[in-house]
C-alpha cells in the first residue's frame, strides 16, 4: 500500500514541478483570465497524466508487479488514479465552463482581446486551427468519462455490465488525448513537461487500443478444460478443477488468475486454491456465490466446457523468514491458505520455506459446510498447520485479542490476511494498536479489481 500511494503522489508531484519549469511565470499572472489560463493549462496536465497512467496499468503489466506487491496493489492505484483524473478534470471543466458563464450574468467582462500575430509555425498554426474542434469534442469525451467512472465506482453495477462499460473509457481517452495535444500550450512540446506527456498519451493510446481489441493479457492466457464440479451448499461455493494440458508457467501458493468461461462476461479473477504439478497439471478455483456472476456459475458450468485461464498474477505468496505465521482467512479467503497448505504438504520432505516455521490458521465464517470444514482440517493436518475455525454465529467474532491470546509468540510472527477488506482493516489497525510492525509483517490481498 505504501509503494501506491508513493507513486500516486510521485505522478503528482512530478508533473507539477515540469509544469512549473515550463510556466515559471505562472504564480505571477495578473488578473482573472490570466490565472484561469494558467489553471487549466495545469489542471489539464494533472488529469492527462493520471488518466495514461491508469490507462497503462490497465493492461496489467508484470514488470511493476512485484515492486508494488501484486496486482491487487496495482489495481487499487489504478482505480486510485481514476478518481484523481475524475476530480481534476472536474476541476479543470468547471475552469473552463465558469467563466463563460459569469460573462453571460455579466458577474465579468471579458477582457478585449488585440489584434493575434501571425502564426509562424506550421505545426502550430494546425494545431491553431483544430482548437474548436478539440474543445468541442473534449468536452463530450469529458461528459462520457465522468458516466463511465461514475459507473465504474458504483458497486451496485453488475460485473458483467461493467466490464462492457469500462471498455468504452479507452474511447473517451483517446478523444481527449486528441483534445490535450490541440490545446496543451505549444510552448510546452519543447519542454519536459511536454515530453513526459507524450511518453504517457503515446503510451496510454497504446494501451487504449489493445483494451478496445481485447487482446489485454492475450500473450498469459492458455485453454483449459473443467475435468471436475463440486459444490458445498452449507458455504454456497463451488469447487471447480480445470486441467491446462499446455502452456500454463506454473504458480505459487497464494496467487491468482483471471477465468473466463463466458465472452459476454469477460474475464474473473479467482485465488488459485491448488499448488502446481507438472505432472498433474490442474488448477482448483472455489468460488462463493457473492455477486450476479457467481450466483449463476453453479448452472452455466458443466465437466469439459473449456475455460480460458491468464496468468498467474500476485505477490500473496508467504515470503518471509520469520519462524511463525499467522494466517487468517475471512470467509472465501481462506482459499489462498488451502493452496498453500497443499504445498506444505506435498513439499513436507524437502520445504522451500525456513526451517522450523510454525504456522496458525485462523478460519473465520458465518456459514458452515461440514464436508468442506473437513477437507480444510485434513490439508491443515498434512502441512501440520495449527487449525482455529470460528464460526460467528457459535463461536463470535474473530478479534485481534483472540489471535493474541491463541498464539502468545505473535510479535514475531508475520501475519497473512485475506478476505473482506473491511474485516482486514479492522485487524491491520488492531494489531498496530498493540505495537505489531504492520507496514513490514501484515501481508493483505486486496482483491478488489473495481
Amino acid at each position: 500500500m505504501r509503494h501506491i500511494k508513493l507513486i500516486l503522489l510521485g505522478v503528482i508531484v512530478l508533473m507539477t514541478a515540469l509544469w512549473v519549469v515550463a510556466e515559471p511565470t505562472a504564480f505571477q499572472s495578473t488578473g482573472f483570465f490570466a490565472v484561469r489560463g494558467a489553471a487549466m493549462q495545469y489542471t489539464g496536465v494533472i488529469a492527462m497524466a493520471a488518466m495514461s497512467v491508469a490507462m497503462i496499468l490497465a493492461l496489467r503489466p508484470r514488470w511493476p508487479e512485484r515492486w508494488m506487491g501484486g496486482l491487487d496493489k496495482m489495481y487499487r492505484l489504478h482505480k486510485w488514479l481514476g478518481i484523481t483524473a475524475l476530480v481534476v478534470a472536474i476541476v479543470h471543466w468547471l475552469w473552463a465552463q465558469g467563466p463563460k458563464w459569469a460573462v453571460g450574468w455579466g458577474l465579468l467582462e471579458r477582457p478585449a482581446r488585440g489584434a493575434r500575430l501571425p502564426i509562424a509555425n506550421p505545426v502550430e498554426a494546425v494545431f491553431s486551427g483544430l482548437r474548436g474542434a478539440a474543445e468541442g469534442v473534449g468536452e463530450w469525451a469529458f461528459y462520457a468519462a465522468v458516466l463511465l467512472i461514475a459507473l465504474a465506482l458504483i458497486r451496485a453495477v453488475p460485473y458483467r455490465l461493467f466490464y462492457k462499460i469500462h471498455g468504452l473509457l479507452a474511447v473517451a481517452y483517446l478523444v481527449l488525448v486528441f483534445h490535450a495535444v490541440v490545446l496543451t500550450r505549444f510552448s510546452y512540446w519543447t519542454a519536459p513537461v511536454g515530453w513526459v506527456m507524450a511518453i504517457l498519451m503515446a503510451s496510454g493510446t497504446f494501451a487504449a487500443g489493445v483494451v478496445l481489441l481485447r487482446r489485454v493479457g492475450a500473450r498469459r492466457q492458455v485453454r483449459g478444460r473443467i475435468a471436475t464440479l463440486q459444490y458445498y451448499p452449507g458455504v454456497k461455493a463451488l469447487e471447480t478443477v480445470i486441467e491446462v494440458p499446455t502452456g500454463w508457467p506454473g504458480h505459487r501458493p497464494g496467487q491468482f488468475a483471471f477465468a473466463m468461461s463466458d465472452a459476454s462476461e469477460g474475464p474473473h479473477p479467482y485465488t488459485i486454491a491448488s499448488g502446481w504439478h507438472a505432472e498433474r497439471p490442474q488448477i482448483t478455483f472455489i468460488t462463493k456465490e457473492l455477486g450476479d456472476h457467481t450466483r449463476r456459475l453453479r448452472e452455466k458450468l458443466s465437466v469439459g466446457q473449456e475455460v480460458r485461464i491468464e496468468g498467474p498474477y500476485g505477490c500473496f505468496t508467504f515470503d518471509d523468514d520469520c519462524r511463525r505465521q499467522i494466517w487468517i482467512g475471512g470467509g472465501i479467503g481462506i482459499t489462498p491458505f488451502i493452496a498453500r497448505m497443499k504445498h506444505m504438504a506435498l513439499r513436507g520432505e524437502a520445504p522451500d520455506w525456513p526451517q522450523g516455521q510454525s504456522v496458525d490458521l485462523f478460519h473465520a465464517t458465518g456459514d458452515v459446510d461440514e464436508t468442506a470444514l473437513a477437507k480444510l482440517a485434513e490439508d491443515a493436518a498434512a502441512a501440520d498447520v495449527r487449525l482455529h475455525v470460528l464460526v460467528s454465529g457459535r463461536d463470535g467474532h474473530l478479534t485481534g485479542e483472540r489471535i493474541r491470546e491463541a498464539v502468545p509468540q505473535w510479535g514475531a510472527a508475520s501475519i497473512w490476511f485475506c478476505g473482506p477488506a473491511r474485516f482486514g482493516a479492522a485487524l491491520r489497525r488492531d494489531f498496530a494498536a498493540s505495537g505489531f510492525p504492520v507496514d513490514r509483517r501484515f501481508h493483505q490481498e486486496l482483491f478488489e479489481m473495481r
